[in-house]
């Protein structure tokens, strides 16, 4: 009777899976040295789950760029341009981040209390469900709500994630591998919602209507709903951290603490590391996110029929998402071969002063060619700079913090502060000089990125360098 009902939780297969990772080679290196080659099939599964986490956090994140001027002038009747449009995009950028840090902050929390995995899973669930919700929305307060829960899964998903995994290959270059390639898969998303959104543009007529008509922005946001559909089959297939698991069992895992994250030990790498985060986030939010806003107000687009134009800002953000993946990928490579942290920080900010200022400054006001090609490498830095610190924070806390000070870092530097650059851009934009609405958000969205760059730069300075290689305990 027992095994039956463990058969029907899942949690027969869970004890299995769990074991069966356990005697993987990686497992026991907890106890020794060597470097095993290749993963094993559960290794594997580890890595796709991660991947597909990774890489819808950005497909439900950078929906919003995509959709947001036809879900504005569709929910709401607002004109592109106008005061009223500049406060709902800042709001629509600015509050579900912030609810997402102010919420991200328990779900770090939560992961080290409740586990790894499970928190994981739920959060992935919970944007995913989001996500499809909000395409039926009938008004914009119902989407920003929907977009506020979408945001909270993913803030808690990245914690989640980048602490399972470091836990989970805790030694060495291996787990620099594992965390800096299936990070690579981040900017997978952008590329797939890119996609995703040409499609609708192109195909939205020959789809089934979603409250009475074809919009193209309700069919991307449907398309959210996809990563929670192989989750549901793999789940009981996933193991929790070893490290964490242990010590639970063995009644040794602290329960976590905010305040612990200022006492004297970890004061300085929790304020320094939140206050970089923010830098670091301030970049897509107050400029990356914003350029398709531009792409309609050059000479050459604003011209044309109204689905090319969709269609021009699709292909914009998709040089946008490669130089993401380039970022990604260069980072994966660098990881070994710059050991310090501080000089990883600065090989991405430094050239960052010059790229973001010429795009905002002038080849956003200035051609669609130059644009791509701008965008192409501020995405690429700004994605070794997001990468860095899936690396770098689960090295700085300890097993019963580590979530909730990635958390912090993340969170209340990311997508409290971080992302308040977007109401300051287009808040900026309302009262800088230019010739048109969109040259205005260029020049406005120039002046944050470069003041976020100068301080990332400043800053980087007081980064702490982890004290060993291996994970603290």
């Amino acid at each position: 009777m027992d095994v039956c009902k463990q058969i029907a939780t899942g949690s027969l297969v869970e004890d299995s899976a769990v074991k069966q990772f356990e005697a993987d080679p990686e497992v026991g290196r907890f106890r020794g040295s060597a470097v095993p080659d290749g993963l094993t099939p559960i290794q594997g599964l580890i890595c796709a789950v991660a991947c597909l986490g990774f890489a819808f956090d950005l497909y439900e994140t950078l929906m919003l760029p995509l959709i947001v001027r036809p879900a504005l002038t569709d929910l709401g009747n607002l004109k592109p341009g106008t005061s009223s449009f500049n406060l709902w995009i800042g709001l629509l950028f600015y509050v579900p981040s912030f609810a997402a840090g102010i919420c991200g902050l328990l779900g770090g929390y939560l992961t080290d209390l409740l586990g790894r995995r499970r928190i994981l899973v739920w959060s992935i669930l919970l944007y995913s469900v989001s996500a499809c919700a909000a395409s039926y929305s009938t008004s914009l307060g119902e989407l920003l709500i929907l977009r506020c829960t979408t945001m909270i899964g993913v803030s808690v998903e990245f914690v989640a994630a980048i602490t399972w995994l470091a836990e989970l290959f805790p030694y060495g270059k291996r787990r620099e591998s594992v965390l800096g390639y299936t990070q690579a898969f981040h900017t997978l998303g952008g590329l797939m919602v890119t996609g995703a959104y040409y499609l609708a543009v192109t195909y939205a007529e020959r789809l089934p209507m979603i409250r009475g008509g074809h919009e193209a922005w309700r069919y991307t946001l449907l398309s959210g709903l996809i990563p929670a559909i192989p989750l549901l089959f793999v789940r009981p297939f996933l193991p929790e951290s070893p490290i964490w698991q242990e010590k639970r069992l063995h009644g040794q895992l602290e329960r976590p603490a905010l305040r612990e994250l200022f006492k004297p030990a970890l004061r300085k790498t929790t304020v320094v590391a939140t206050l970089l985060f923010a830098c670091a986030y301030a970049l897509p939010s107050g400029a990356l996110q914003q350029t398709a806003r531009m792409i309609p107000g050059l000479a050459e687009v604003h011209k044309l029929a109204p689905r090319q134009i969709e269609q021009a800002v699709s292909r914009a953000q998709m040089f946008q998402e490669l130089g993401g993946l380039t970022g990604r990928l260069l980072f994966a490579v660098l990881v070994i071969r710059i050991v310090s942290q501080r000089r990883r920080l600065r090989f991405f900010f430094a050239p960052s002063l010059l790229v973001f200022a010429w795009l905002y400054f002038f080849a956003a006001t200035q051609s669609l060619a130059f644009v791509h090609l701008g965008i192409f490498v501020a995405t690429m830095l700004f994605n070794g700079l997001h990468s860095f610190w899936g690396n770098y924070l689960p090295r700085m806390f300890p097993t019963h913090l580590r979530g909730t000070g990635e958390s912090f870092a993340a969170n209340i530097g990311g997508r409290v502060l971080g992302v308040s650059a977007a109401l300051i851009t287009t808040t900026l934009s309302n009262v800088m000089p230019g010739g048109t609405p969109s040259a205005k958000l260029a020049y406005s969205a120039g002046a944050v990125s470069v003041f976020a760059v100068i301080v990332g730069l400043v800053g980087s300075w007081y980064l702490r360098e982890p004290a060993a290689n291996q994970l603290p305990d």
